[in-house]
């Protein structure tokens, strides 16, 4: 091998465990016993305990949290692959007036800062009487991923020739059926990249969740990682444990639209 191809080896895996090592450190101190946490030396060899875990789940309105996190994230997510379907193809395949401006408004929405916005949606809240609501909630998250979902839909869209659709007009099809049964299986990696950005948007959401809802049988999991806190400080080995645990669903959603992605771009294929 040669010396350039080894730097470069060498580059990227140190440049891979300098992202892997928060990852291990966390998962190592919610297995450590409190004791070998807060050290002067590090501890890299110890007895594995789930008492840390134990503690974590053992807050009260544990699975109360878990519901409306995955209640308002799926949510948030399936009505903005729903709406984002028929903006982005109406955007990527239609001639209208307005369109441009359309566009410009997308992109204006993603790069939008939310948290400016956190006292007039309170206030709005407030006054038509939905603080602590989830379907508030779970518009405000499908608000929020919309802009990114639609712009990344019309691009694989646009990225389909529409000879395929043409085609399957010719064959019978209405534009519908075209749609559904050309374009919708050629989709499938946009879908699962787009959903697994909602997905991680909604879930880690903090600020929103904060404010719009204070009542705890109407939160969320980011304020569940905020309880372990005591008299003597900060719980670690409960927040990293709670922290392991918060990350787990993301990490299941990644490996499992991972593989859907990479069947959904031989689902379109054609018989020659």
């Amino acid at each position: 091998m040669r010396p350039a191809a080894v730097a470069k080896n060498l580059g990227a895996l140190l440049l891979a465990l300098v992202f892997v090592f928060p990852v291990y450190w966390m998962f190592s101190s919610a297995l450590k016993p409190s004791g070998e946490i807060l050290t002067k030396d590090p501890v890299f060899v110890f007895t594995p305990t789930f008492d840390n875990f134990g503690t974590a789940t053992g807050v009260d309105l544990f699975w109360t949290y878990v519901g409306n996190s995955l209640v308002v994230t799926v949510g948030a997510v399936l009505l903005a692959l729903l709406v984002a379907l028929a903006a982005s193809f109406a955007i990527a395949r239609m001639k209208f007036k307005g369109r441009k401006g359309l566009v410009l408004g997308v992109m204006m929405a993603q790069m939008a800062p939310w948290e400016v916005m956190v006292i007039a949606m309170y206030m709005i809240a407030r006054d038509a009487e939905l603080l602590n609501s989830l379907p508030l909630l779970t518009a405000i998250y499908f608000v929020m991923v919309l802009p990114f979902t639609i712009w990344t839909l019309r691009g694989f869209i646009a990225a389909v020739p529409v000879t395929l659709e043409e085609a399957a007009q010719i064959d019978g099809c209405t534009r519908g059926q075209a749609f559904r049964k050309v374009i919708l299986p050629l989709l499938a990696p946009g879908l699962m990249s787009t959903s697994l950005f909602g997905f991680i948007t909604a879930w880690n959401e903090f600020a929103m969740v904060l404010i719009l809802n204070k009542d705890k049988a109407a939160q969320t999991l980011p304020l569940w990682l905020t309880q372990f806190q005591t008299a003597f400080g900060n719980d670690w080995g409960a927040t990293m444990a709670a922290s392991t645990l918060f990350a787990l669903p993301v990490l299941l959603v990644f490996v499992f639209l991972q593989r859907k992605a990479v069947g959904g771009m031989t689902a379109g294929a054609v018989k020659g």
